[in-house]
This record gives C-alpha cells, sequence and structure tokens, in this order.
C-alpha cells in the first residue's frame, strides 16, 4: 500500500527504508544467472561478498553467500566465472543497499568448462603429471624440430620463418592435425606418436594461435595430456596467447608464450651465439695474456735474485767450505792413523816382549832329546845321549858327556 503522505506530512527516511525492506522481503527466491565480476572475502568474517555482472547489459548486483557455502565450491570461485545463483532479495536499511543472499551458487556455460578443466587439473597434478621434476631440458642445438600444427596456419608460418631466421640450418618435420574440434586431441596424439617414434626428431612443438576457450578446450583432454606426458621426445606447448592456460602447459616440459616465441625457445640465434663465441674468445685471450704477464713478472723476479744475477757468487763461498771440510777431514784421518800406529806398536811391543824368541834372545835356550821331549831334568839326559837345542838364531846338536843336577851345583 502507498503511504499516505504530504508536503506538510512526510515520512522519514526510516519509515522509507522500512517499507521498502519490507516490500523486498515479501519477494520469493529467484535464479539469477551472471557473471563474478568481483569477490571480496575478509578475514574473520563469516559472510562473502560478490558482484555479479549481467553478460550483456552493463548492470551489477551485490551478492552475499556464506563462508561455508563459498568454501564447498569445486572447483574454488574465481572472478569471470559464470555462475547460477539461487538467492533471496534483501534491502538493508542502514545503508539502503539492495542485495541477493545465496543459498546455492553452480557454474554453468563457460564456467562449467573452466571447472571441469579445474577439476581435470587437480586430479591429474595429484598423479604428479606436472611436477618439475618431470621436465626434460631441450636440446641446446637440435638438427631436427617437429611441429605439430594445422595445415597452412599462420603459426606454422611463425614457428619455422622465425627458427630458421635464428638458425638457417634448422630442420623440421611438420605434421599437420586438426587443431579445434571433435577430432583436434586424437589428431594431435596422432601426429605426436608419428614424431616421438622418429629418431631423427629432437623436439616437438604444438602450435596453434589463439581462440577462445572453447576452441582450446581440446588441449586440456586428458588423453592429449599423458601422451604428451609419456613421450620421449621433450615437447613445447605453444598454444594461444600469453592469457591463454590451456593444461597442455602445465604438462610440456617447456611452455611458449606465442608460436613466435616457441621458435626462439627451440634454437638458438647464430648472430647471438657467434657474437657469445666472440665475446668468451677475448676473455679467454685477456685470461691468458693476464696469465703470461703474471708468470712473466714472476719469472723476472727469480732472474733479478743474487742466486740467478751471479751464479758464481755463491760458488767460491762453497768451494771455500768444501775445502775447509776436506782439510778438517785429512787432519782428522791423520790423527786416526797416529792414533791407530801408537797403538799398533804398543801391542806389537806387548807381543814381542811376550814372545818365546825374545826369551831366546835374552840368552835362554830350549832342550830336546831326539824325539823331540823338552829335557827340563838332568835325569833326562843320560851320557852320549844326542840333544838338539833351539837357541834364538837356530839349533845345535849336541851329545850329553855329563849331567848334574842342580842341587849339587848348589853344594
Amino acid at each position: 500500500m502507498a503511504l499516505d503522505t504530504s508536503p506538510e506530512r512526510p515520512a522519514p527516511v526510516r519509515q522509507i527504508a522500512n517499507a521498502i525492506s519490507g516490500w523486498i522481503d515479501r519477494l520469493g527466491v529467484v535464479w539469477v544467472e551472471g557473471q563474478i565480476a568481483q569477490l571480496s572475502r575478509r578475514p574473520g568474517m563469516n559472510t562473502v561478498f560478490m558482484t555479479l555482472r549481467d553478460t550483456v547489459a552493463d548492470i551489477s548486483i551485490t551478492v552475499t553467500c556464506s563462508r561455508q557455502l563459498f568454501d564447498a565450491a569445486n572447483p574454488p570461485m574465481v572472478e569471470g566465472a559464470s555462475v547460477v545463483v539461487h538467492a533471496k532479495p534483501s534491502f538493508y536499511a542502514n545503508r539502503g543497499t539492495l542485495s541477493l543472499h545465496a543459498r546455492d551458487i553452480r557454474m554453468v556455460g563457460l564456467g562449467e568448462l573452466l571447472a571441469r578443466i579445474e577439476r581435470r587439473r587437480q586430479l591429474l597434478a595429484a598423479e604428479g603429471l606436472f611436477a618439475a621434476e618431470r621436465k626434460r631440458r631441450l636440446p641446446f642445438l637440435p638438427g631436427t624440430v617437429g611441429l605439430v600444427t594445422a595445415p597452412g596456419s599462420a603459426a606454422e608460418r611463425d614457428v619455422v620463418e622465425n627458427a630458421r631466421r635464428r638458425w638457417p640450418a634448422v630442420r623440421f618435420v611438420v605434421r599437420h592435425a586438426a587443431m579445434q574440434g571433435t577430432g583436434c586431441a586424437a589428431d594431435v596424439i596422432e601426429a605426436l606418436g608419428r614424431l616421438d617414434r622418429d629418431a631423427a626428431v629432437e623436439v616437438v612443438v604444438i602450435a596453434r594461435g589463439g581462440g577462445s576457450v572453447e576452441d582450446l578446450l581440446p588441449f586440456s583432454d586428458e588423453g592429449l595430456l599423458r601422451a604428451v606426458s609419456a613421450a620421449r621426445t621433450p615437447v613445447v606447448s605453444a598454444i594461444g596467447h600469453e592469457p591463454d592456460s590451456p593444461l597442455l602447459d602445465l604438462v610440456a616440459d617447456l611452455r611458449a608464450s606465442t608460436p613466435t616465441d616457441a621458435a626462439k625457445l627451440v634454437v638458438p640465434d647464430v648472430a647471438e651465439e657467434s657474437a657469445r663465441v666472440e665475446q668468451l674468445r677475448d676473455r679467454s685471450r685477456q685470461v691468458l695474456a693476464a696469465w703470461l704477464a703474471r708468470e712473466q713478472h714472476a719469472l723476472d723476479a727469480v732472474r733479478q735474485r743474487p742466486a740467478l744475477a751471479d751464479p758464481g757468487s755463491g760458488l767460491e763461498d762453497r768451494r771455500h767450505e768444501v775445502e775447509a771440510l776436506r782439510d778438517r777431514s785429512r787432519r782428522t784421518l791423520h790423527h786416526q792413523l797416529d792414533r791407530a800406529t801408537n797403538d799398533l806398536g804398543h801391542q806389537l811391543a806387548r807381543v814381542r816382549g811376550m814372545s818365546p824368541l825374545a826369551t831366546l834372545r835374552r840368552g835362554y835356550a830350549v832342550v830336546q832329546d831326539d824325539e823331540g821331549h823338552l829335557v827340563t831334568d838332568p835325569d833326562q839326559a843320560s851320557r852320549g845321549a844326542a840333544l838338539r837345542i833351539r837357541v834364538a838364531e837356530g839349533r845345535i846338536h849336541a851329545v850329553v858327556t855329563d849331567a848334574t843336577p842342580l842341587t849339587e851345583e848348589l853344594e
């Protein structure tokens, strides 16, 4: 019912706001389709605020939902997703704002496609197909590059022309395939398999120009992703432009933002490499020259030492030392010989003093009978017996004429 108001009896703002709130509150629950333009998830609050925008007209409305409903969405809701919201209109009288309180949120259309891709990404990521350790390094200078693209496409021209401009000797093996539509994934898998079996191909590039999400959907096909992961040859993904991100970019060994960028990644630039070689050669020469200069300086310093400047100066000192040592050796040897000679003379004198011959020379004699027995007693020599007398200078043969004992001589 219309309020009974007049210029003389105007209604206060609170009354009008409460009336509007009551009218809107009587509206039932509605299904609303739109695109999420903004998301606001404030820490510590149980309410999530979103802005739902019409996909045709420039009209938007605020949507609120509980944190539990927002967190339960799989895949997570992101800005740009198309959704259908089951909500009840409500009017916040204190601020005079209209919003929809969501009871259910569902992704539809493009949002549904993105949701399926996100679920597939989560599944393959859990299997480890996107792991960094599975990525293979591209060869520095591949002799043959495999290319999978549409026949006569701008992507093929960009890859081939830019690669040959960078390195004219590069060779391409091109396998054409449908790059969109229902048979795209199967064609790309078949072309990739043929290139992977070619032993001459060292790297494979899958290239296509930009397009809509629906056009690029085959490059998120699970069969294609598993075929790329199982390939023995490194694979470069060059699908669409920089904002495009099919799942092939995640499983490939290297992602190129555009087909032109792929050409720059698979082969080096001959001019840059020549300049790098020249730079390294100059650096090598500088290092070698510096090393030679340093060694020459050290050699000059050694040559300037007194020992090398006048080698004979040290030899004269050493000659005097050798002569002094030689004289000391001779003196020592002479002293040792003199002492040895004196010792030998003393020992010889002792031996001579103890020799029986010395005793004989003092006038003693050794008397033996015919049988060689010593005669020490006159009773051993009978009259007429033959004796041999040993004196210092020889022997005397005698005959006993008489023998007198020592006792009789003493008497």
